[in-house]
Formats: structure tokens, C-alpha cells, sequence
């Protein structure tokens, strides 16, 4: 057995990513507190975030970086594809919290450009064994066939490559393809969180404490840093 205790770290430890990530943080602490002393014990009293951004895992789209956000502006979930599942309890999870204990105002599901999850549903969907299991029963189409059907990332991605088939973008290039899928991904999630009983409650039965929501969906263009709003925007009025 691996023992636990004692472990000596390696030799290149201190020029590593990590030590420069440790640095980083001190030198990002001092500069906060040169600006506002009071910054961390503000932060430490609690938190009050305006919005739930629900996005992809994938490191190139870091929420608060990219929307220049503070700590404690906005609440984050982040998973492969950005996805939605109806029975996900760590998704609902953060949804029931962020809904009716922090009182977010606006949820935001985020997809973005060239992401390897939509890419790899995208490549299962338009395979010559989907049409196969198109006429066998679409439980046999796996998103990564080197996988086991069984695999993390196969039973993740499943209802994405489901979506992929529907759309019957086989024979569209690829690029446009992809970007097709990335959007209507966005707009399945938002439907999923749409009947989301935590949603319907809010938006059916409003609290006196508890402003309106309202769930968005965007898209994250890593080839210029920018987020396009799609516009299919829900709120109480569209319960």
C-alpha cells in the first residue's frame, strides 16, 4: 500500500505550475489588499451573487476572467458540454441553492467555440455506425466507441449525441456543424433548467425576498474572447 505521509515532493516542484500558481495567489491577496483592506473580510462575511453561470469545464473559459467579475458576483457549475441532466443531483444541486438560498437573479447556461465535448458527440452522431443504430435502437450509438458503454464520458455524453443525430447534420461541413450543435446544446439546457420544478416554483410562486428570474443562453467564441447572447431569454412571464 502507497504510503500517505512523508511523501517528499519532486525535485522541479518549485518551478512547476503549481508553485507558480501559489505565487500567483499571494502576489493577487497582496494586491487586493492594497486596494481594499477590507476586501477578504467582506468576502469571508458571505456571499450575494447576482447569477448562476452554468458552463463547460473546458480551461480556456474561466467565467469570472472572461466577464472581468469579482469574487462573489457570480455563482458557478461548471461540467463537460455544459450540460443540464434532469437527474443530476450534483446539477440540481447547485440549481435548488443558487435558487432559493442565494437568490440569484439570472442563470446563465454557457456553451463555447471548439468544444471537445460537442466535437466528439458531433463525430458519433454523423459516423457510418450511426445510421446503423438509427434502424437498431440509438442506445447503441457511444460517443467514444474506444470507451466502454458504461464509461463516465459515454453515459455523460449521451443525451448531447442523441441531440447530435436529431439535428441530421451529417452532410453539413463541419465547422458549421459543430456550431450548430454548440447553439442547440445551449438551447436544450435551457429547456432542461426551464422545467426544473425549483424554476417553475420560483417563477409560479414568487417570495417577497426573491427578485424575478430569468435563465439566458450564450455562447463563447474562443477565436475572439467574446460572448454573443442567443436570445431565448426565459422568465415568468414564458412560465
Amino acid at each position: 500500500m502507497p504510503q500517505t505521509q512523508g511523501l517528499q515532493r519532486d525535485d522541479d516542484y518549485d518551478s512547476s505550475p503549481l508553485q507558480k500558481m501559489l505565487s500567483s495567489n499571494q502576489a493577487w491577496a497582496e494586491e487586493h489588499r492594497k486596494l481594499n483592506p477590507t476586501f477578504f473580510e467582506q468576502m469571508a462575511a458571505g456571499q450575494s451573487p447576482h447569477t448562476l453561470w452554468i458552463g463547460c469545464a473546458d480551461s480556456r473559459v474561466p467565467e469570472s476572467l472572461i466577464t472581468n467579475s469579482q469574487p462573489g458576483e457570480i455563482f458557478v457549475h461548471r461540467n463537460i458540454a455544459n450540460q443540464v441532466p434532469l437527474q443530476d443531483d450534483n446539477t440540481l444541486s447547485v440549481v435548488e441553492y443558487a435558487v432559493n438560498h442565494l437568490h440569484v437573479r439570472h442563470i446563465i447556461v454557457v456553451g463555447h467555440s471548439n468544444c471537445g465535448g460537442a466535437a466528439a458527440s458531433l463525430a458519433a452522431a454523423t459516423s457510418p455506425e450511426a445510421s446503423f443504430c438509427a434502424h437498431n435502437g440509438s442506445s447503441c450509438l457511444q460517443t467514444v466507441p474506444t470507451l466502454p458503454p458504461d464509461n463516465p464520458i459515454n453515459k455523460w455524453l449521451q443525451q448531447l449525441t442523441k441531440l447530435a443525430f436529431s439535428l441530421g447534420i451529417s452532410t453539413a461541413p463541419k465547422d458549421e456543424a459543430l456550431s450548430l450543435l454548440i447553439e442547440e446544446n445551449v438551447k436544450a439546457q435551457v429547456e432542461n433548467l426551464s422545467k426544473l420544478e425549483v424554476i417553475q416554483d420560483a417563477w409560479q410562486n414568487p417570495e417577497a425576498q426573491r427578485k424575478e428570474l430569468w435563465i439566458h443562453g450564450w455562447v463563447y467564441e474562443i477565436e475572439t474572447g467574446l460572448l454573443s447572447d442567443l436570445n431565448i431569454s426565459r422568465g415568468p412571464s414564458a412560465a
